[in-house]
């Protein structure tokens, strides 16, 4: 009798496991998105090197993936994420670094589907694809020193403008230059000299940011 009703519930255990199975391994179809392929993912949320490892982000697809004339992944697809890691921003103006782990796509079956994805096109980024402001001092100095030009620039335009044409200019447009270029020298010095101590920023990604990624290993994703 005991063997009679084991025989049964075994038999009903093996029933109900090729139910739930049948409908994930019958006549499974996918195609395939093969590595090297360029997504570009637009953020829906903010996400920022003072947040904490581990903290979960959403982007949407914005160009659609398609094999032989059949749309893979639609534009709308959305991807998951997650903060991987965080270096945080340091002295002498070393920015902070921001590394992203992108987890998986949801597909139109409703499948996710896990996908190994590398940012790319980014001036900001670190040789091991972190995302970064300024690397250090250096970068630091460059900027102050675009801004010094930027400085004095503004200030030829200004003595170029508050005058009509006619004698004036040969001597308001020096005096502003001059001036520009003592002001953004004073302005070059006294930052570049704050730069030495002064921590680098934080990495910010803004909600609608776009993200240029690129594919690393192939993925196939099931299709209707």
């Amino acid at each position: 009798m005991k063997l009679k009703l084991f025989t049964i519930i075994l038999s009903m255990m093996l029933l109900a496991q090729t139910a739930f199975a049948a409908p994930f391994n019958a006549n499974a179809k996918t195609k395939r998105i093969p590595a090297g392929t360029k997504f570009q993912l637009q953020m829906l949320n903010p996400v920022s090197s003072i947040n904490s490892v581990g903290k979960d982000f959403s982007a949407i697809l914005m160009n659609e993936q398609m094999n032989d004339n059949d749309v893979i992944l639609p534009s709308g697809s959305l991807v998951r994420g997650s903060i991987k890691n965080i270096v945080p921003a340091k002295r002498l103006s070393k920015g902070a670094i921001l590394y992203l782990d992108f987890d998986h796509v949801v597909t139109p079956t409703g499948r996710q589907v896990p996908l190994s994805l590398n940012i790319v096109g980014r001036a900001d980024m670190t040789y091991d694809g972190g995302i970064t402001t300024t690397r250090g001092y250096g970068d630091a100095v460059k900027e102050n020193w675009d801004r010094t030009k930027e400085i004095t620039s503004n200030a030829v335009e200004w003595g170029n403008d508050i005058v009509n044409d006619g004698a004036a200019k040969y001597v308001t447009v020096p005096l502003s230059a001059v001036g520009g270029a003592v002001g953004g020298g004073v302005y070059f010095v006294v930052d570049s000299i704050a730069d030495l101590f002064r921590k680098g920023k934080d990495v910010q990604l803004y909600t609608n940011e776009v993200l240029n990624v690129i594919l690393t290993e192939p993925v196939d994703v099931p299709v209707l």
